[in-house]
């Protein structure tokens, strides 16, 4: 697979004047892409999560990802969303001008704003977007503790 470096605008510097500035952003602290960091990388996905006063609702953008190649796990405060998303086959002659696609294992913890109810979940995936609809547990509940003398 062949890479083409690609550079936009008119701030060419035949001088060198600016190496200075290239070496630094070079050796910069940054978060390196996942791509290069290892053969199995990670990636992650964009979510939002909305609630209403009845339930709280997780909506995933997971294109490309087979729904078999899907995992959900629920607990009453947290919510785990993982999986592998499969390269596609490329073409054996072609050249890449631009590789954005990210493909590998993701996996997302999502805390959740409230305690919710395990037992009353929904999801659907459609059209690469995973909608999960979680009940919110009731916390009004009055439990009568019976006191026992000693």
């Amino acid at each position: 697979m062949d890479y083409i470096k690609i550079k936009f605008g008119s701030n060419f510097d035949p001088t060198g004047q600016n190496l200075g500035k290239t070496i630094q952003e070079i050796f910069r602290p940054r978060p390196i892409n996942p791509m290069f960091s290892s053969r199995e990388h990670m990636w992650t996905p964009q979510m939002d999560i909305f609630e209403t006063p009845e339930e709280i609702m997780i909506w995933a953008e997971i294109s490309g990802v087979e729904k078999d190649d899907l995992d959900l796990e629920i607990n009453s405060r947290a919510v785990k969303i993982s999986g592998i998303r499969r390269e596609m086959s490329r073409v054996s002659n072609g050249t890449y001008r631009l590789a954005e696609i990210q493909y590998g294992r993701f996996e997302r913890i999502l805390y959740l704003p409230s305690p919710v109810d395990t037992e009353v979940v929904s999801s659907s995936y459609v059209n690469g977007l995973l909608k999960i609809r979680i009940a919110k547990l009731k916390l009004d509940k009055v439990h009568k503790v019976p006191i026992s003398e000693e």
